[in-house]
């Protein structure tokens, strides 16, 4: 089976492509949901972010707040690295089960989507790259939209990862979001066509 990474810059439509392949059939996990459910109350992951940045990133229920975390990583850069230093591990290890749980008899491949991909250097764990790009001015719309914040605050976020220019570079396929779904819907099926072919 072909281990496939999806990534790309936020905003850029990582979702939409992610969810396209799994209509067309394709097993794909999503390394945020991953991400999320390794640092529920009572994992270890969960205790070492309260270790670092104290009890106040946790809400009501003993759960992490995930926007108040955000304001604090995204304004340091040396916060930001400590996180990624507890989360991205755990993260790695579900991902790699996820792989390993998938029949290679029923699917010739399969599509994690790792946002972070090159930030954290896991791109040769992977046998394919796909990035989705789009214009830096349609991702702060987009984060401004989907987020409800500042355009700096966009800004900051955009700035935590590699350029998309360096992304699209580096990878095998590229999916460009900037246009209509329907446009982006047969840049999935011209990959998908291509990756099978190969």
């Amino acid at each position: 089976m072909r281990r496939v990474a999806l990534t790309g810059g936020i905003a850029t439509g990582k979702s939409h492509v992610r969810a396209q392949f799994e209509k067309l059939g394709v097993p794909t996990i999503d390394a945020d949901a991953l991400a999320r459910d390794v640092v529920a109350p009572g994992t270890p992951a969960l205790a070492a972010i309260v270790s670092r940045f104290g009890p106040d990133v946790l809400d009501g229920h003993q759960a992490l707040d995930r926007k108040k975390l955000a304001a604090i990583v995204f304004a340091d850069p040396e916060a930001r690295r400590d996180l990624e230093h507890i989360v991205h591990p755990a993260v790695r290890v579900a991902t790699d089960a996820w792989f390993e749980s998938l029949d290679p008899g029923a699917h010739a491949l399969a599509i994690a989507d790792i946002p972070l991909l090159y930030e954290t250097g896991r791109e040769r764990d992977f046998d394919v790259v796909i990035t989705t790009a789009c214009s830096r001015d349609t991702q702060i719309r987009r984060v401004m939209e989907r987020d409800g914040i500042s355009e700096r605050e966009a800004g900051q976020r955009l700035e935590a990862q590699w350029p998309t220019e360096e992304k699209v570079r580096r990878a095998d396929y590229v999916i460009r979001t900037d246009g209509t779904y329907e446009d982006t819907n047969r840049q999935v099926q011209s990959v998908l066509d291509a990756m099978r072919g190969q």
